[in-house]
């Protein structure tokens, strides 16, 4: 596998098994016509897509890694880890990812008595039908069924008006531990990644503590490149992935096309002076 860290490698994207809305072998369709040489399928606390995602990209002369995102609970928070290189069959990460999901349900349920009190009846049959993955609904679903009932006119809209905290909709959910998440990863033979950390709502001294931690439990990397940071933070990541000794990650965080801020394989490449997570793979 290739170390440059030039070379086009996606390793953040989503498909229709968890809240994307293209199939896997879609997704490894478009990555190839876009370029890409190394890509990962990472669907949300769920592998069942990655036999699939592996045999396209494979099939198409893609080298591929298998991948996950797990959602952790830190500082009650959610916050994203993504495991790269990964035993997708290994039966601790599944069993893991299980329990991960199970709580979606009863989350579900709550999100739509909320948005019935706000007037907006039949959220839960609606972001039901949005979902290919049942037991993976998700606010993403919601807000898809809020567009398409014309209550926002966009994804973006949703996320600023409904389903977030102190809006209508939000309902917080306890997620894996960060130390059970990196362990799962770790057991089935990957690398774990610390999902697009300019997302998080957490003061300078919050993230120290995460990274720190994150770091003694065995992390490895953190995504720098990423369609969730700004090319400011582009610069900004790259120094905090050099200051911590982490790994560099890059991925587009593809979900849709419409949706999507990045499309896959479009991304600026890893600056040279940072080593690449995939560097860990041969």
């Amino acid at each position: 596998m290739m170390r440059n860290s030039n070379i086009n490698a996606d390793l953040h994207c989503h498909s229709v098994v968890s809240d994307g809305t293209l199939s896997p072998e879609a997704l490894a369709e478009r990555a190839h016509a876009n370029g890409v040489h190394l890509w990962a399928l990472t669907d949300h606390d769920e592998l069942g897509g990655q036999v699939r995602a592996r045999a396209a990209a494979i099939a198409l002369g893609m080298d591929y890694l298998s991948g996950v995102e797990i959602s952790v609970t830190w500082m009650d928070q959610t916050i994203h880890i993504v495991g790269l290189g990964i035993d997708a069959a290994h039966i601790g990460i599944l069993e893991g990812l299980r329990r991960t999901r199970d709580g979606r349900y009863n989350r579900a349920k709550l999100m739509a008595e909320q948005l019935l009190k706000a007037g907006i009846p039949g959220a839960y049959e609606g972001a039901l039908s949005f979902a290919g993955n049942h037991d993976l609904i998700s606010r993403t679903h919601f807000a898809r069924f809020l567009v398409d009932q014309g209550v926002c006119a966009d994804t973006n809209q949703v996320f600023k008006n409904y389903l977030v905290q102190d809006k209508p909709g939000y309902v917080p959910h306890l997620w894996a531990s960060l130390d059970d998440a990196v362990a799962w990863i770790k057991a089935a033979g990957g690398v774990a990644v610390i999902a697009h950390p300019g997302r998080y709502k957490l003061n300078a001294m919050q993230m120290d503590e995460l990274y720190k931690h994150f770091k003694d439990i065995g992390g490895l990397a953190i995504e720098v490149i990423t369609g969730s940071h700004s090319p400011s933070q582009y610069q900004t990541y790259g120094k905090i992935a050099e200051h911590y000794g982490f790994l560099a990650s890059r991925g587009s965080d593809f979900h849709d096309p419409d949706e999507s801020y990045i499309d896959l394989g479009t991304l600026p490449h890893l600056p040279d002076h940072l080593t690449p997570v995939w560097s860990l793979f041969h």
